[in-house]
């Protein structure tokens, strides 16, 4: 019977449970974050997209700390009232794809590490400023600047599943805010 107890089966279902409950909880988030952004501020009867973020918050019962952690930093404020900073980080992926990694945060060293785990854990390496910015063109839509690949590669099957395996790690860190990339997905 090893093997058998019923707090390791408890333990291994609640693992499962808050995991998927945070990463839930990243997603809305970001859109709590975006929502501060786009509609100028953290007042939700004046700005609608908060509005509907908050709302979809409290479907989901996030914790009121995650909520005004989220505020916090759309308003460009840390959660100890330090300065938020947007960092772009260059990247090759699998195939050597380039990647340009857009986040917010308001510790560097943190989201540095977390995301150079991600993508060493996932065929990918961290590179030095300039060396993938190059293969991308800034431009403006709907008053967002944007990076557009000058050309795009195209991937062969297996390394198109472990550029989206690395994609995927990417996204579910919390500071990550957008990834480029030229690969033809």
């Amino acid at each position: 019977m090893a093997g058998h107890s019923k707090w390791n089966n408890i333990k291994n279902r609640k693992g499962a449970v808050d995991a998927k409950k945070g990463k839930v909880f990243g997603q809305i988030s970001k859109l709590i974050r975006i929502a501060v952004k786009e509609g100028g501020g953290d007042d939700p009867i004046s700005n609608p997209g908060l509005r509907l973020a908050l709302e979809k918050a409290r479907a989901a019962n996030m914790p009121k700390v995650n909520i005004d952690r989220a505020l916090s930093k759309g308003m460009g404020r840390g959660v100890s009232g330090s300065a938020v900073q947007e960092i772009m980080y260059e990247a090759f992926g699998p195939g050597g794809v380039a990647l340009l990694i857009e986040a917010v945060t308001d510790n560097a060293n943190r989201t540095s590490s977390e995301v150079k785990h991600a993508l060493s854990r996932n065929h990918g390496s961290l590179s030095g400023p300039g060396s993938a910015q190059f293969l991308f063109t800034k431009q403006i839509s709907d008053g967002i600047l944007c990076y557009e690949p000058i050309h795009t590669q195209t991937l062969d099957p297996n390394q198109a599943a472990t550029l989206e395996q690395l994609l995927d790690a990417l996204k579910e860190l919390e500071d990550v805010e957008e990834i480029y990339t030229t690969a033809n997905l």
